[in-house]
């Protein structure tokens, strides 16, 4: 019986890609491990929209020289966007490599393996893992955007919805398995639609699968937020009202230049809507895009004193082989460093904040430990009482300390 060891590298979706590869592996008899001296197979589920992703994942490959040679028999998958893009390239560079799937090809990943040579006869599916509070389901993938500095869409291509009976198929999995709280995700999620089948009917018919208590999803893109969603979010209480929705820049000159297909005025207008439905709003913001200005910063600035995000992830700008960017000039380190620095201590100023509003509040918590668990909202609220792990508790926020909610009870 074959152990796997997997080291996963990026979002969300590439955690949702890990479990999907394993199921393959484990339907050829493999169990998983998380210990690596005891591994047969490793596999690295690869990221590259920042270089140090990439680094990072490549970096882990070359140290597995060693582990290969101290056991006749182990094999290394090397898989995900990284693969994609270095291709194979990196499997001269590194020989000892087995089994090289990008990201476009994790659909024919059984059809790899057994190409491969490495493995015998398919047996039947065998035993996953159980998948935690949060199941993560995938619901398309690719991107259509060619957005100026992504690499994304030529690792990963064109969108491509999965039917909605499959995703169905695959929530009622996650909660069989002990699943309460099912994540959504797609590169542009909310541009869901399959066979009739939108977005926002997708969200009802998942909250409906006998098990579901919540329902959350990443990572959308603005353009997609339509009235048929804000009324399905309206009419369900299951629908987390969290989103995080990257907005990069709050210059509309530069998000023009970046290609994101709106403007900062349709930026604002998205998130008066989805703060009129209750959702508590987190983003992405890259500072020091090679064509940003002084003044475009400041129209950064000025958007994150409008929409005051609870967090805020915020990048210098990385240029990244392949893409249109990367062929620009690039703004001075010092800039770079300045501009984030300022970004980010203004981002905490708004952090605090939001975590004090909250106090006075009912919040519903689903539970992810006995005495731990998120609102709603994916505010972290800690409890007097113990409680069951995935069970739903309706309380009163007494007081925030940081970035941490207590309960009254």
């Amino acid at each position: 019986m074959n152990k796997v060891f997997i080291q996963t590298y990026g979002c969300q979706m590439n955690v949702a890609d890990s479990e999907e590869m394993f199921a393959q592996l484990a339907a050829r008899g493999a169990v998983l491990t998380e210990q690596l001296d005891e591994a047969d197979i490793v596999l690295i589920n690869t990221c590259t929209v920042r270089d140090h992703a990439e680094h990072r994942a490549v970096s882990f490959l070359g140290r597995l020289a060693s582990w290969k040679k101290e056991k006749p028999g182990r094999k290394i998958i090397f898989a995900g966007c990284a693969a994609q893009r270095l291709g194979n390239a990196l499997q001269k560079k590194y020989p000892f490599l087995d089994i090289l799937s990008g990201a476009k090809d994790i659909e024919h990943f059984s059809d790899t393996l057994d190409k491969s040579g490495l493995f015998g006869t398919p047996a039947l599916p065998g035993r996953l893992p159980a998948p935690g509070l949060t199941g993560y389901v995938t619901i398309m993938r690719g991107c259509n955007f060619a957005c100026s500095y992504c690499i994304v869409p030529s690792v990963r291509g064109a969108i491509k919805c999965l039917p909605p009976e499959d995703i169905l198929q695959n929530v009622a999995c996650k909660t069989a398995a002990g699943a309460k709280e099912i994540m959504l995700l797609g590169q542009t999620v909310n541009a869901y639609e399959k066979d009739g089948v939108s977005f926002a009917d997708l969200l009802n018919r998942v909250s409906e699968v006998p098990g579901v208590e919540r329902v959350r999803f990443t990572s959308p893109h603005p353009i997609y937020f339509t009235p048929d969603f804000l009324n399905a979010v309206k009419a369900n209480p299951k629908i987390a009202r969290h989103v995080h929705l990257p907005v990069q820049s709050g210059s509309s000159k530069v998000l023009q230049e970046m290609k994101r297909g709106y403007t900062r005025e349709i930026f604002l207008e998205k998130i008066h809507a989805l703060r009129d439905c209750g959702f508590n709003i987190s983003t992405d913001i890259i500072v020091g895009f090679p064509t940003e200005t002084e003044a475009d910063f400041q129209q950064t600035l000025s958007l994150v004193d409008a929409v005051k995000f609870f967090i805020a992830y915020c990048y210098k700008y990385s240029p990244r082989q392949g893409t249109p960017a990367a062929r620009m000039k690039l703004l001075p380190e010092k800039v770079l460093e300045e501009r984030l620095d300022i970004l980010l201590n203004k981002v905490r100023g708004f952090s605090d904040a939001a975590y004090q509003l909250q106090v006075g509040t009912h919040q519903e918590v689903l539970m992810e430990t006995e005495t731990k668990g998120r609102s709603s909202e994916n505010f972290w609220v800690k409890t007097k009482k113990k409680y069951p792990v995935g069970s739903l508790v309706h309380t009163e926020i007494e007081r925030a300390d940081g970035t941490l909610l207590f309960a009254r009870d």
